[in-house]
């Protein structure tokens, strides 16, 4: 009885499964659009829902992970990470920020063609999660609202994306899906065209409306102030120091992005003001707010003492670094902090203290010490193990920032720049060349394993693998094919350039509902089915997928780093629909003219 049930069922489920697999469908929308769970574990139960019913098979569900795309896109992330880890991103940034104050409007061009430039060739997700906080600094320095200065760096960081095809994830699933369909894969600029006129189309959308209907002010919250996440240390210069007899100004450290001087304190004086054109002495202590990722690269300097130096301390004590918090019953709260216990109890350095958005104006040495004041303490393990123990410290446990490589700066670029050269030029397949950059950049530790795989956003690999699953499942479901059936009629009429704009229009709105690579996956088999049921050549839709899919402008759901400027700017929901709305439609013009033009 049991199993009649079942093969009737199975009858049941052969014969609509067109149907069942556009229900499906809908119920991932819905579960998208809703947004109760994760994009990637939505996309995993479709794929499951597809298995279970017995649309795709076990041997169709694996064959997703042959797919090369997901594979290239975790590369990118790894060798997106090396470049930060280098600091590369950081000191294109300094460099930018160091003109502000003399060239403001410039400094803010270069900013953004910066953006747009990195974005084309690493993951655009992390280029704008290292800027935000850049972006606020240079805000500051120029007197221009941050709030107008966010949105525009996520719209230009997607728009840097779609310029080639390893700039956005988007760009290599449409490729892939288009591989496996038969057409012959993307060269890594074919579409550089279309997108430097998508770019010029949004600029210039920019400048006439979004500027003006973004709202003003500085963000609060916990991208505002380089004062939560900022260390005051002190730099002793060194006898031998090649920053002896130089201008605080002329000294390369004190030049990069995030390093603020507040003052020099020499033999009893603290000297306060005009503090670029200072010549620094052997002695001078030099008091310095930075982030932790730069303190802790200073260790290593010949130049320079780092943190508080007591007699007879002549080096590094040892390899071990802990941060600790200053207990409320500390009894030396109120006293100076080279005054505190530990620091004659253990053979330990104190390198440098951060306090929320109060930090001291005097040195290191001499600051107040207050309850919550988060220490950076380096030593050797058994005093740093003994520093466990101690009750008026809490939270005492490893950092888990990193210092900057910038000597292998060169090595993470070359990699790079090595994958879109030999991609370029069909020497090897574009998967291979990143494979083999990954390679490089981790035998030449510019990146250590750990970090190269903490960089990879399981998130979207996990959403890619899972809409693949959904894809296929679609494709053997026959859902694809009724699709076409239905809209044939409809489309049979229209001119390709009509074509080309129905598939874009269709591919943007679904993008600021859903996630974008989701309707990468599920638009470009629909696109190419057309063209070849209307006799069109399909790779212009597929083009039109590729660009439109990544055209998140007007809601801040529909790309990553659209919800990331949401949350730092602290913008309303539509503060994105305002500065979006003529975005997406100049830009979706300007595309799909090029494209047809193009055809």
């Amino acid at each position: 009885m049991i199993e009649l049930i079942l093969h009737v069922v199975d009858d049941y489920i052969q014969a609509h499964k067109a149907i069942i697999g556009l229900v499906i469908l809908g119920f991932l929308f819905t579960g998208f659009f809703m947004e109760r769970f994760p994009a990637a574990v939505v996309a995993v139960l479709g794929a499951c829902m597809f298995l279970f019913l017995g649309i795709i098979d076990s041997d169709g569900l694996f064959s997703v992970f042959s797919n090369t795309a997901p594979i290239t896109i975790a590369a990118m992330f790894i060798l997106s990470g090396a470049l930060l880890r280098t600091g590369t991103i950081d000191a294109i940034a300094g460099f930018i920020i160091s003109r502000a104050r003399k060239h403001p409007r410039l400094a803010v061009a270069e900013m953004f063609l910066g953006a747009f430039v990195a974005s084309a060739f690493m993951n655009n997700t992390p280029v704008v999660l290292v800027l935000i906080p850049i972006i606020i600094r240079l805000s500051r320095a120029t007197g221009i609202s941050s709030k107008k200065l966010l949105i525009p760096l996520s719209f230009i960081c997607i728009l840097g994306g779609t310029t080639t095809l390893i700039g956005t994830s988007t760009n290599l699933i449409v490729d892939a899906v288009a591989r496996d369909t038969g057409m012959s894969g993307f060269g890594i600029f074919e579409i550089t065209p279309y997108g430097l006129v998508a770019a010029l189309a949004g600029t210039i959308m920019m400048a006439l409306f979004s500027s003006w209907l973004l709202p003003g002010g500085q963000v609060s919250g916990e991208f505002s102030s380089n004062d939560e996440s900022a260390f005051l240390t002190e730099l002793t210069v060194r006898n031998k120091s090649d920053a002896r007899n130089k201008r605080i100004s002329d000294v390369p450290i004190f030049r990069r992005a995030g390093i603020k001087v507040t003052a020099v304190s020499r033999e009893s004086s603290y000297i306060r003001h005009d503090l670029e054109h200072l010549v620094l002495e052997a002695g001078d202590r030099v008091a310095v707010q930075l982030e932790l990722a730069e303190l802790i690269s200073l260790r290593e300097s010949p130049d320079f003492k780092i943190g508080i130096i007591r007699r007879g301390d002549v080096g590094p004590l040892g390899e071990e670094l802990v941060e600790a918090t200053v207990a409320p019953s500390h009894p030396s709260i109120g006293n100076r902090l080279f005054d505190i216990p530990f620091l004659s109890q253990l053979n330990v350095r104190i390198l440098g203290m951060t306090r929320f958005r109060n930090l001291p104006r005097s040195d290191l040495t001499n600051a107040r010490i207050h309850a919550a004041d988060r220490l950076l303490v380096t030593g050797s393990g058994e005093d740093i193990a003994r520093m466990y123990e101690n009750p008026n410290l809490f939270g005492v446990g490893q950092t888990k920032i990193r210092a900057f490589r910038r000597d292998r700066a060169p090595i993470a670029v070359g990699a790079l720049v090595a994958v879109v050269v030999l991609a370029a030029l069909n020497v090897i397949p574009l998967a291979v060349a990143a494979i083999l950059a990954v390679g490089a950049i981790l035998l030449a530790r510019c990146i250590d394993a750990e970090e190269a795989w903490g960089s990879i956003d399981g998130n979207v690999l996990v959403l890619i693998f899972g809409m693949l699953a959904v894809g296929l499942g679609l494709q053997q479901a026959g859902s694809v094919d009724l699709i076409v059936r239905v809209l044939t009629p409809y489309l049979q009429d229209i001119p390709p350039w009509g074509l080309v704009f129905a598939i874009y229009v269709l591919s943007v709105i679904m993008t600021e509902i859903v996630t974008n690579n989701a309707v990468a996956i599920i638009i470009t088999p629909i696109a190419i089915a057309l063209g070849q049921d209307l006799g069109v050549d399909p790779r212009p839709l597929v083009i039109a997928v590729m660009f439109a899919a990544s055209a998140s402008f007007a809601t801040p759901i529909g790309y990553q780093t659209n919800t990331l400027v949401y949350a730092a700017g602290n913008y309303r929901f539509t503060d994105f629909f305002k500065a979006g709305i003529p975005l997406t439609i100049g830009v979706g013009l300007a595309t799909c003219m090029a494209i047809s033009f193009w055809m």
